[in-house]
């Protein structure tokens, strides 16, 4: 007899007008953009045929705000309540937020006299501890202080749902996901970027968790089909 699992959808957030013009973007929270919300609201439609069990998002509105347009047309949202969780956070870049994030890699790789091949997001210690040195109030997350938030959280709805052949999905951001994936799937590799709204979903079976999809965007209905339309608002809360 198969055990009971969980599948865990994990999703970026809509692009924001940060990520539009390529800013240093984590505890600083910008709108999403038309494109961000209109993307949110054609991976939702794409997959308004799985039925979620919960739901959780970090506590800044981006991810909220694409939970929320995600969910709107889906036909078990009025048993769902989104669940906050600050542990989902991105880094905390600091006094690093809204910088131009092109110039800052560069100046970061020129500081561990490294390069975007040798680095390249494969080590995303590195990165952030040189990340937090620049910082010159030095008030950025280093690789551990962010990595045992995140560990936190992810471990909490883990063991909530385990078992229980549940669908959960958990609105995130890029750096963030990257690192739960990596957690969970050793084999992952740390250089994969998450696109804005794309969904990976990691299935826990017999005991291991298995990659089942990585930046899925194949399930999008046509943009003509996405509208911005008004739409009733699930409820929030802090979890607990």
């Amino acid at each position: 007899m198969t055990k009971k699992g969980v599948t865990l959808y994990f999703m970026r957030h809509g692009e924001t007008i940060f990520n539009r013009y390529n800013r240093m973007q984590g505890w600083s929270d910008t709108p999403l953009t038309k494109e961000g919300r209109l993307d949110a609201i054609r991976s939702g439609l794409g997959m308004k045929d799985i039925h979620f069990d919960a739901v959780y998002t970090s506590d800044l509105r981006r991810t909220v705000e694409t939970a929320q347009l995600f969910l709107r047309n889906h036909p078990n949202r009025e048993n769902l309540t989104i669940e906050m969780m600050p542990e989902f956070r991105e880094v905390f870049f600091g006094s690093l937020e809204g910088k131009d994030a092109g110039e800052l890699w560069s100046e970061l790789y020129k500081k561990l006299q490294r390069n975007f091949d040798d680095l390249g997001g494969r080590n995303i210690q590195e990165e952030l501890n040189g990340l937090k040195e620049l910082d010159p109030d030095h008030l950025g997350e280093n690789f551990m202080e962010f990595w045992l938030r995140v560990e936190q959280g992810l471990l909490k709805v883990i063991n909530k749902h385990r078992d229980q052949n549940q669908n959960i999905l958990i609105v995130s951001h890029g750096i963030t996901i990257r690192n739960m994936l990596h957690e969970l799937i050793p084999d992952f590799q740390l250089s994969e970027l998450i696109g804005n709204a794309s969904i990976n979903i990691v299935e826990y079976s017999d005991g291991k968790f298995h990659l089942k999809a990585l930046n899925q965007t194949n399930h999008f209905v046509l943009r003509k089909e996405a509208k911005e339309e008004p739409y009733e608002m699930l409820p929030t809360k802090m979890h607990d």
